[in-house]
């Protein structure tokens, strides 16, 4: 009679893993950061608190790795990955006002509004956490809109003479500023309106 199988100890603790990030963000997004605890997080993923604390130093470490893991797997559901750079069809406008939408879209979803909303707070106050959120998350994005420009420069529909960075922040900034302040509502028109600004100042002069 053959000897039963050992529990596999990597598939449990993925599964762990994976109850404490969906309990992680359920929780941020139900009760908001400040009512978020280990103790809920553990109690709802159904896993001991100590388990929580051998993996991660803080409850914002913990929604830091959650929110990444979910980018991740909203990323492949679209059939791509964590990594894919923005479209270059040869029709800047309509590459960049694509990729805006579809950002409009993710921080009025209230499932990424609720942790993106707690980790830029706590960022501020950490500095630890801040810089890991930005160089895990932010930076690599934005990465992505300046080589896209880079790419439209040496097609000649950008001024060579423009900073991408610079650029990319006429683009992003306005859009953050609204979502974070909360202004007045985020919208695919509004998307539309900041890249048709944002080109004309980009575009070569004469």
């Amino acid at each position: 009679m053959p000897e039963p199988k050992a529990p596999d100890a990597s598939r449990r603790s993925e599964r762990s893993r994976r109850a404490i990030f969906d309990a992680a963000l359920a929780l941020v997004t139900e009760t908001g950061y400040a009512k978020t605890t280990i103790e809920g997080i553990a109690a709802r993923a159904g896993v001991g608190k100590q388990t929580i604390y051998r993996w991660w130093p803080s409850k914002a470490a913990v929604l830091l790795d959650a929110f990444l893991d979910l980018q991740t797997r909203a990323a492949e559901a679209l059939g791509g990955d964590a990594d894919s750079e923005i479209p270059d069809t040869g029709d800047l406008a309509a590459d960049l006002k694509r990729v805006l939408r579809a950002t409009v879209d993710e921080l009025n979803d209230p499932a990424v509004d609720g942790p993106t909303r707690a980790l830029a707070a706590e960022g501020v106050v950490d500095p630890e956490l801040g810089a890991r959120f930005t160089a895990a998350l932010l930076e690599p994005q934005l990465q992505y809109y300046a080589r896209r420009i880079e790419a439209a420069q040496a097609a000649g529909d950008v001024d060579p003479g423009i900073d991408p960075r610079t650029a990319l922040e006429l683009l992003v900034g306005p859009l953050h500023h609204r979502w974070i302040h909360r202004t007045l509502p985020l919208t695919h028109a509004y998307a539309d309106t900041l890249v048709d600004l944002a080109l004309r100042g980009l575009a070569p002069r004469p």
